[in-house]
């Protein structure tokens, strides 16, 4: 678990991923009270993020951002090139919604999905907004995937409280040269999979899919979740709002309490966080 499989089935020109997210994607809802739709729906956004970002040549971050105007109005997840996940959601759901509501239309109403790619060498972002043709998430990157890379794709994706998968496929452009019917051989094969055989072990699964085929995997790349406390950078942020603010901010109450929506960390700073921050100016003597 917690990796990206490559493989590639070689007699085709067809190439294709298994990811596998379990103890990371465990850690990332650990503190998260999210409805089931919502948990499922993060799960598969997760299992994509790690696919796409598996293929990072350079350091930098991607992230993808859902955003709409229905009962869950983002979704947020990103990673690295070296695979450290972080991601959250929103949603006005409760935590015992039913699990089956609807498509990504009915959760997202009128929304779109943002794409940010930040290189470490860049100063500026490489930003894309990308329309949620499909009902579900993975017909909405499989429409993505297909316009980025000029390629047909196929993605598989599902999640459950324990584990984020997901099975891709694309068609590389030799592949009809290689054997004509072979595309659609190999789709209607993976088309079979369940859900829950998405977790099995990759030399498992893919046997078991194309059994008749020559899969040639690789090496995994391991992915994890990656959310460390950060109070140096909130102490930051209080002080960037002046002692004013963050006096009034105490106001009524003895304790400032600050999340970090992303990775659902609590900071709670108390009175003595005034002086700490801006210390009186001079000694008193006397």
């Amino acid at each position: 678990m917690d990796a990206v499989h490559r493989f590639l089935l070689e007699d085709l020109d067809i190439r294709g991923a298994l990811v596998q997210l379990g103890p990371s994607w465990a850690a990332m809802t650990s503190r998260r009270n999210y409805a089931v739709p919502v948990r499922e729906l993060l799960g598969e956004l997760a299992a994509v993020t790690a696919l796409i970002g598996s293929n990072l040549k350079t350091p930098g971050r991607l992230s993808f951002q859902l955003q709409g105007h229905g009962p869950v109005s983002m979704l947020v997840m990103d990673c690295n090139e070296q695979l450290q996940l972080r991601g959250m959601a929103k949603s006005e759901l409760a935590a015992d919604a039913e699990a089956n509501i609807g498509s990504v239309s009915d959760l997202l109403g009128d929304g779109q999905l943002v794409l940010t790619l930040q290189p470490k060498t860049a100063q500026s972002p490489y930003q894309r907004v990308v329309p949620l043709a499909g009902g579900t998430l993975a017909k909405i990157f499989e429409h993505y995937l297909e316009q980025s890379e000029q390629q047909p794709a196929r993605l598989w994706l599902a999640a459950t409280p324990d584990t984020a998968c997901g099975l891709f496929l694309q068609k590389l452009p030799t592949a009809d040269v290689r054997d004509p019917d072979g595309w659609n051989r190999i789709e209607q094969l993976a088309a079979t999979v369940r859900p829950e055989e998405l977790a099995l072990p990759p030399e498992t699964l893919l046997t078991r899919l194309f059994s008749e085929e020559s899969v040639r995997l690789f090496e995994p790349r391991p992915a994890a979740w990656h959310c460390p406390r950060d109070e140096e950078k909130v102490r930051n942020m209080l002080l960037s709002l002046g002692r004013e603010e963050v006096e009034s901010m105490l106001g009524d109450a003895e304790i400032i309490a600050i999340e970090a929506e992303i990775c659902g960390h609590e900071y709670r700073f108390g009175a003595e966080i005034v002086d700490e921050l801006f210390p009186p100016d001079g000694r008193l003597l006397h």
